[in-house]
């Protein structure tokens, strides 16, 4: 790549460039999605490396940029000085509307443990029906497999509390 941009290790479609401008050292930090960039930068003077890439990128390609990043991929990011706080409640709330349109039951309870403790006893019972032939209606599998998929997406972005349970549900 002629800016220098070194692929991350641990996800392809980042990528990080280093250089040291006017005796400062700077970073960009790119994350690529489809046609989509997130650039985390050092600096953002006039003569920053960010400045000089995105200078270069808009000579090049037809870009818009949006400003500072609120949200990405269903996580809402919000930053201050010396933080960046990123939450799902949006896409949670969605979540909710969509898979319990008739509201959260009476039984759910706010701050409690994210798993009944009976799970891995659910888990064995339904990998058992499994074995035995059980197939459940095609319709309510596929809503199962939707909604566990979207809380593993959840459990690894903003929501680590909930990855033990989602991964019991996700032997099913």
């Amino acid at each position: 790549m002629s800016w220098g941009f070194k692929q991350s290790h641990s996800d392809p479609c980042v990528f990080t460039c280093e250089r040291n401008i006017e005796g400062t050292p700077q970073t960009l930090i790119i994350g690529c999605y489809v046609d989509d960039l997130f650039v985390l930068y050092s600096n953002d003077g006039p003569s920053s490396l960010y400045s000089a890439f995105t200078t270069a990128l808009a000579s090049r390609w037809n870009v818009e940029d949006e400003g500072p990043v609120s949200d990405l991929l269903n996580v809402d990011i919000a930053t201050d000085a010396d933080c960046v706080l990123l939450k799902q409640e949006k896409y949670i709330s969605q979540l909710v509307d969509s898979y319990l349109p008739e509201g959260i039951p009476s039984f759910f309870h706010k701050n409690h443990a994210p798993a009944a403790d009976d799970l891995p006893l659910r888990v064995d019972e339904a990998l058992h029906a499994k074995e035995q032939g059980v197939t459940p209606d095609p319709t309510l599998r596929a809503n199962y497999q939707s909604l566990v998929g979207a809380l593993l997406y959840c459990s690894t972005q903003t929501r680590p509390d909930i990855a033990y349970a989602v991964g019991m549900l996700c032997r099913t």
